[in-house]
């Protein structure tokens, strides 16, 4: 089978799969529903891409992006599903069957949508599981605080509905701004967010933090929000997301970036984070067990602006992590043998990623993965 478009075309088994979980849908139903957000390690059906192109701020290094998001695509297709949403998806199309094996093809499908920029993580849905299917949760998407035009990348969910290539209820949130890189579940009730991040100016003004927890167990059917106060990355636009600080990992494990050097800039804070996290407890109440990652060494534009590298950006998907590295052998190796040991069972896959720090993002940033059932096989 080759590499398809998907347009308007719904089943009848997908209609029948939508009108059952319409009709336990409202709130009322979540303890039926048995509803929550799963840990990026559970089964997935597939990871979406939104491909680079000139339009976007990859305009003067589309080549080199380009390369580094050929390879995401094929480690991804390798694997499970992938949807890549793009305005030219003919252009891509063409592309991905000049480079990729054609044993990869298959698993690749194009969505045709107009694009801001690339960051899928964020303008991506987040997904939820109930006992009768998922639910797919459209937030507002407006440029992390309104730092940069995001008007067509808050339509690409609607897009991706309208053209078929996801199973589930759609549920608009588009009244609440939220990233999925600020927020991090291990699909048992917990939820990982920073502060900085949900309180920072022109997301949900003027909400409190205890009615933006609120929200958010609400929204997410979540037991709890566990709020990191302090860590950031110089170069940083998100505002501190959690997926540039820390991440849960199986059997209540959190690896998070750490630094040892004094005299770097991120020391104090990530210090204070270290002791933070060294005081959570997991919903059972036991310590979580801590592991730390390297500080990646120090890159610079041609500004001297420093560049917001770090290892935990990493992506988790069916039997592998693709691991962000940043042409440091020696930090990259140090990165790996820990993400190892968070996930013992996993292939840990390097990706060089020094592109993507260039606009100030990395390859969890770049991707947004659907659980099992959720991507339509073509």
């Amino acid at each position: 089978m080759a590499l398809q478009y998907r347009l308007t075309t719904t089943t009848i088994e997908d209609l029948t799969y939508d009108m059952k979980l319409k009709d336990v849908a409202g709130p009322e139903q979540s303890e039926i529903r048995q509803t929550y957000l799963p840990a990026e390690w559970a089964r997935q059906s597939g990871v979406q891409l939104t491909w680079p192109h000139e339009d976007t701020d990859w305009a003067p290094i589309l080549k080199e992006v380009t390369e580094c998001y050929i390879r995401m695509a094929l480690e991804i297709a390798e694997r499970e599903q992938l949807i890549i949403v793009t305005p030219k998806p003919k252009e891509v199309e063409q592309l991905l069957r000049q480079r990729l094996p054609k044993r990869a093809l298959p698993n690749i499908t194009l969505c045709e949508a107009a694009t801001n920029d690339t960051w899928a993580r964020d303008h991506g849905f987040i997904t939820l599981q109930t006992s009768m299917g998922h639910l797919l949760l459209d937030f507002q998407f407006n440029g992390w605080g309104r730092k940069f035009p995001a008007e067509l990348d808050n339509q690409i969910c609607r897009r991706m509905m309208e053209q078929g290539v996801l199973r589930g209820q759609y549920e608009d949130h588009l009244d609440f701004v939220l990233e999925g890189g600020s927020i991090e579940s291990d699909g048992k009730g917990t939820i990982l967010t920073t502060s900085k991040c949900l309180l920072a100016p022109n997301r949900n003004q003027p909400l409190t933090k205890e009615e933006l927890e609120e929200r958010l167990k609400r929204y997410l059917h979540a037991e709890r929000i566990l709020w990191l106060d302090y860590g950031y990355l110089a170069g940083d636009d998100t505002d501190s997301h959690i997926d540039t600080l820390a991440r849960l990992c199986p059997n209540d494990t959190i690896i998070y970036v750490s630094c040892a050097d004094a005299r770097d800039e991120h020391y104090e804070e990530l210090h204070r984070m270290e002791e933070q996290l060294k005081g959570f407890r997991t919903i059972d109440g036991r310590p979580f067990r801590l592991i730390p990652l390297p500080m990646a060494a120090p890159v610079f534009d041609a500004d001297g602006q420093r560049l917001p590298a770090t290892y935990a950006n990493f992506l988790v998907i069916n039997g592998a992590v693709l691991m962000p590295t940043y042409r440091n052998p020696e930090l990259d190796e140090q990165a790996k043998a820990q993400l190892q040991q968070a996930f013992p069972k996993h292939e840990i896959v390097p990706i060089d990623c020094r592109v993507l720090i260039e606009q100030h993002g990395s390859l969890h940033c770049c991707t947004m993965q659907f659980p099992q059932g959720v991507v339509r096989k073509v």
